[in-house]
């Protein structure tokens, strides 16, 4: 399982929204969505990621989600933390620590992979790249409709790319 935001800003002065995922590691559907404002505290958002069915016990996030509270969470549903850690301020963060967030930020990479594959890219030959997600909405309801639709776009897509490659799903 693992947690992680995308903020997703806007342009005419509008609020920015930020998508919260959680994905299964072995296959790369999206489990767990949730869509906040971007000013909204990243961290908040953990308890409604983590689902008490999934069968894994490792959950992997950027330091935005780590807290004592989210910690405290993810000790009592008998889930493993490997969320990123913070640097001290004004202290270079100690290699042990650099080299532990790298292993997580390989594994916690597929995540991105979710984002890119949503995202509105523009090739050099001007032609949009995958999905074309672009959130321009006036409240965050309708936002939260866009961005589950692009979720379950993302999932059929997913699915069927596994379904190609015979593994089972």
């Amino acid at each position: 399982m693992f947690g992680y935001s995308e903020h997703t800003s806007l342009s005419g002065g509008q609020a920015r929204r930020a998508a919260h995922i959680g994905i299964d590691r072995a296959h790369g559907l999206i489990r767990t969505w949730d869509a906040s404002a971007a000013n909204a505290h990243d961290g908040a958002r953990l308890p409604q990621l983590i689902s008490k069915q999934n069968t894994g016990s490792g959950v992997w996030a950027d330091t935005a989600y780590r807290s004592k509270k989210n910690e405290a969470f993810l000790e009592r549903g008998m889930f493993k933390s490997n969320i990123h850690q913070r640097r001290k301020p004004r202290r270079p963060l100690p290699e042990h620590i650099a080299r532990a967030n790298a292993k997580r930020s390989a594994i916690r990479s597929a995540v991105e992979h979710v984002f890119a594959g949503q995202s509105r890219r523009r090739r050099p030959n001007g032609v949009n790249h995958r999905m074309g997600l672009f959130i321009r909405t006036i409240g965050i309801g309708r936002a939260r409709i866009k961005i589950g639709m692009a979720n379950l776009a993302y999932n059929f897509q997913r699915l069927a790319w596994l379904e190609g490659r015979g593994v089972p799903a």
